[in-house]
């Protein structure tokens, strides 16, 4: 299984994605799922990836061949005009290993599946961010829907709904963030860390902070352990229920 979550804010684009990936509880292996792409001063592109890991390491794969060697028929999303068309060429390239590797039906095409986040700027245009779906459409956040999840979503939603503020800082992003990722791995094994996060400030046109956050990281540690506690003293304060009668 998976998490990752790909967030807008008012200084630019925020994404973090956890790394385990398993066939099993005695096959769990480290997997990275955040990929960059970047010309700097022009373009910077991130996906992140959830679902059939030889779908998603197929659609990456083919991504950085035809970044490297783009053709017409198969252009290159470092050479794509826009975020929307970047969207539009992760999202058929997506659909086409899907299509090559089922065989017929929809239980062929469920057994491959998969889903993307993509986000970035290219110069002159706002960043943008989506989310690919396995047919290949996809959607684009907005004020309305700031931020996206794939993967293991429902565990780490709850505190994104009542925290996120558009103005937050990305220092502020990435200890919510964090709660999130600690909600869910408590929750569900499948999901763990290393974390990988990147951020991006709006109009650089490069990656601000590329990092890992290791098992053993100390900070992670502390924001685990502190929501715990924070959660406990909330729960003590809200007020007795009594029943009536």
């Amino acid at each position: 299984m998976t998490y990752c979550v790909g967030m807008r804010l008012n200084a630019g684009l925020i994404f973090m994605s956890d790394t385990r990936t398993n066939a099993g509880v005695d096959n769990i292996s480290t997997v990275k799922k955040m990929h960059t792409w970047e010309t700097p001063g022009e373009r910077t592109i991130v996906i992140m990836t959830a679902g059939n890991l030889a779908t998603t390491q197929s659609v990456i794969s083919l991504l950085d061949e035809r970044a490297k060697a783009p053709e017409d028929r198969n252009p290159s999303i470092l050479k794509a005009p826009s975020m929307f068309q970047i969207a539009r060429e992760v999202g058929r390239t997506l659909r086409e290993v899907i299509e090559g590797n089922a065989t017929t039906g929809q239980e062929a095409d469920g057994a491959f599946g998969a889903t993307l986040i993509v986000g970035g700027q290219i110069a002159g245009a706002p960043p943008r961010l989506f989310l690919i779906y396995p047919e290949g459409n996809f959607i684009e956040a907005s004020d309305d829907t700031p931020f996206f999840q794939i993967g293991e979503a429902k565990y780490g939603k709850p505190i994104l709904v009542r925290a996120h503020d558009p103005e937050m800082s990305f220092e502020d992003a990435i200890k919510l963030l964090m709660v999130s990722f600690d909600s869910t791995i408590k929750s569900n094994l499948s999901v763990g860390l290393p974390l990988d996060y990147v951020t991006y400030n709006a109009d650089s046109l490069r990656i601000a902070h590329a990092a890992r956050v290791e098992t053993d990281d100390a900070y992670f540690q502390t924001v685990s352990s502190g929501w715990g506690e924070a959660l406990n003293v909330a729960f003590d304060q809200l007020p007795p229920f009594r029943f009536s009668g």
